[in-house]
């Protein structure tokens, strides 16, 4: 087929959704179409490599479950989903960094007082405090802000991945800010873990030669009103894989030290600052 045939191709199938009533989702198409598109020129796709692009697409389809999201994990890894969490949050400079969600965050996490530690089943993990204020981009408190919180054991699993050898509520709580804007989370210290690595998302990793490990972190998703969410990690100084994050989650500006406090307890400052809605 000839360039010209291609390009005739091409304005021939976009021609075909010119009509689309959503212009959001017009301008999104077409965009996937153009690229789709120069993607197959560009390695000059074979129909064998285009049947086992779908046959992985499918495999990725039917890994999924109500526990295992396969597509956000295959997003996390090609660092898609941190591309669009910047284009999503985008917050003023000041403002605290997002990063991903990942693909194991469970909505209806218990609420828990200040202090509280979110750990409900045995662990041999170090027993660690996450404290800070939570402030406008100006560091005015903001009160009633509310951080979902959620974590891996120390054995590199989150409670939504044992059903039955976790308790459901293990690692997991919501916490609310004081008027202050003071929070305190006790926890255990964060360790790496392998993303699930026995999926498409695994091998395609394997076939790369790439690991499949996250580097040690707790999650927050703080909202408050009148302020954009976000959806953050608090990662430990010591933790592996900080420059080899198998989701590119790291940003530099979330990295804390956890050290011994007044109290004699492992502890880290991590201070939130939310940028208006």
């Amino acid at each position: 087929m000839t360039e010209k045939a291609r390009a005739e191709l091409l304005a021939d199938v976009l021609s075909r959704y010119e009509g689309s009533p959503n212009p959001r989702l017009r301008e999104i198409t077409e965009a996937a179409i153009r690229h789709l598109h120069a993607f197959a020129e560009e390695v000059n796709l074979q129909r064998d490599e285009w049947f086992a692009g779908i046959q992985f697409l499918t495999a990725t389809g039917q890994k999924c479950d109500d526990n295992r999201q396969e597509f956000i994990l295959l997003s996390d890894t090609l660092g898609v989903s941190s591309l669009v969490e910047m284009l999503t949050h985008d917050g003023v400079e000041g403002s605290t960094e997002n990063t991903v969600l990942g693909p194991f965050y469970v909505p209806g996490s218990p609420q828990r007082a200040k202090g509280e530690s979110m750990l409900v089943d045995p662990d041999d993990g170090d027993r660690v405090v996450i404290r800070g204020t939570v402030t406008d981009i100006d560091h005015r408190p903001i009160a009633g802000a509310t951080l979902d919180c959620w974590q891996n054991t120390t054995a590199g699993f989150y409670a939504v991945q044992q059903p039955g050898e976790q308790s459901a509520e293990n690692l997991r709580g919501i916490y609310t800010s004081d008027a202050d804007g003071s929070y305190e989370i006790r926890t255990v210290r964060p360790v790496p873990y392998p993303i699930p690595s026995d999926g498409p998302a695994g091998d395609l990793l394997k076939a790369h030669g790439r690991n499949w490990m996250r580097a040690g972190h707790t999650h927050m998703w703080v909202r408050a009103d009148g302020y954009k969410e976000l959806i953050t990690h608090v990662f430990d100084e010591e933790t592996e894989y900080l420059r080899d994050d198998a989701v590119f989650g790291v940003r530099d500006s979330l990295i804390r030290r956890f050290e011994p406090d007044a109290a004699g307890e492992l502890a880290t400052t991590f201070d939130i600052v939310l940028d208006r809605a």
